[in-house]
């Protein structure tokens, strides 16, 4: 098939929906189907088969596009609007495939040029305004419950990365187009030598302490000041690596570290490709999720467990939709809980059994095959339902 595809942020760029977006078209171009991809000025050029990626204008001379809901969105959609439309006119396409509020275009194109459509839902569009505190005006949060509930009454199939998107789904009454595909896969890991490696380390623990790591955005809904506050409690015991963070919210947190007293015991370590990730996961003793808000499954827990680390999350349904007692560490959302946790994974043998019976669980149920068969029942289920009209 001939797929038009629009995703409304930076691509490529190491933050939660393009990681997603990445994974899609790799999986559809294995698949043998091509696609072009309608995204935002901005972003690393990548080379997966079977795609084309197309970029608006940079009319507003944009350096940076943040994470969630913003106003700089606006006309850079409206432009995807235009750029996929006048493709229309000059190709042939057979399915329609948008991630996010470009769910809206889609609805509209796949309506005038009578085409099938898939809605990538990585999360609630009224739980974005809540999770990236863009707004807490009800009139701007019911007009977003009303969009989700058209998007997902006029799609053909939905996709869905976590349960409790399943769930909703569902009790809008269209659990029958729902097909749930995880964001299981990981990026190649970066080739590093063992010199590079062990250099790492010694300028993150000098003096052979264990590490503690936290690899993603700094964002507030992360819970990164909550876990400073609690691996303040146990400095003595590890160092705490946080890679990730950039810009404002980078300077927050040094900020807050310096607050907590807690020197040389923190190391920043600024955002690096995702190749590169699974090094300092190699190089961690213990790894850590303090997420406080939202219901999406951060991408990070299913890299997480794979390494076979003991894992240190907040108990909240974020996490316990995937995470358990038996695979990890489950914590209450305090800095007294995060301790107690953070002290378990470091010096509990039941730590490292629950991290060996989270590897196993990986490697049975996240493999590639199972992410494509996920993808092609989806493909096969929004053609059916549009020829169904």
């Amino acid at each position: 098939m001939n797929i038009l595809m629009i995703a409304p942020e930076p691509f490529f760029q190491p933050r939660g929906t393009p990681i997603s977006v990445y994974f899609r078209t790799t999986a559809l171009g294995e698949l043998g189907h091509r696609t072009d991809l309608f995204t935002y000025p901005l972003g690393e050029d990548v080379a997966i088969k079977n795609l084309s990626v197309i970029r608006v204008p940079n009319i507003l001379g944009l350096r940076r596009i943040k994470i969630g809901p913003s106003l700089a969105k606006i006309p850079l959609d409206a432009l995807l609007f235009l750029r996929a439309s006048f493709a229309l006119f000059r190709r042939r396409y057979d399915l329609v495939f948008t991630h996010e509020e470009a769910a809206l275009i889609g609805l509209v194109l796949s309506k005038v040029w009578g085409l099938p459509h898939i809605y990538d839902m990585h999360s609630s569009l009224p739980q974005q305004l809540e999770n990236f505190e863009f707004s807490r005006s009800p009139l701007l949060r019911r007009l977003f419950v009303r969009m989700e509930r058209l998007i997902l009454r006029t799609s053909h199939a939905v996709i869905v990365i976590c349960q409790d998107l399943l769930d909703t789904v569902r009790r809008e009454g269209f659990g029958d187009k729902a097909v749930l595909i995880e964001n299981v896969l990981d990026f190649p890991a970066a080739e590093a030598t063992s010199e590079e490696a062990a250099g790492i380390r010694r300028r993150v623990a000098p003096g052979g302490e264990r590490i503690v790591l936290y690899a993603g955005n700094f964002g507030p809904y992360q819970g990164i000041d909550l876990l400073l506050e609690g691996f303040a409690r146990v400095r003595e015991k590890a160092v705490l690596l946080l890679v990730g963070g950039s810009g404002e919210d980078l300077e927050k947190m040094k900020a807050k570290a310096a607050g907590l007293g807690l020197g040389e015991r923190v190391v920043f370590w600024e955002r690096v490709a995702p190749q590169r990730v699974r090094l300092f996961i190699g190089l961690a003793d213990v790894l850590v999720s303090p997420r406080l808000s939202g219901t999406n499954t951060p991408l990070k827990i299913y890299s997480y467990l794979k390494s076979g680390k003991p894992l240190v999350a907040t108990n909240l349904y974020t996490h316990t939709q995937v995470l358990n007692e038996r695979i990890s560490i489950l914590v209450e959302p305090t800095a007294d809980g995060m301790a107690d946790g953070l002290t378990m994974a470091l010096a509990s043998p039941a730590a490292q059994a629950r991290a060996r019976a989270a590897r196993d669980l990986a490697e049975r149920e996240y493999t590639f095959t199972a992410y494509l068969e996920r993808m092609q029942s989806c493909l096969r289920l929004a053609l059916e339902n549009y020829r169904r009209g």
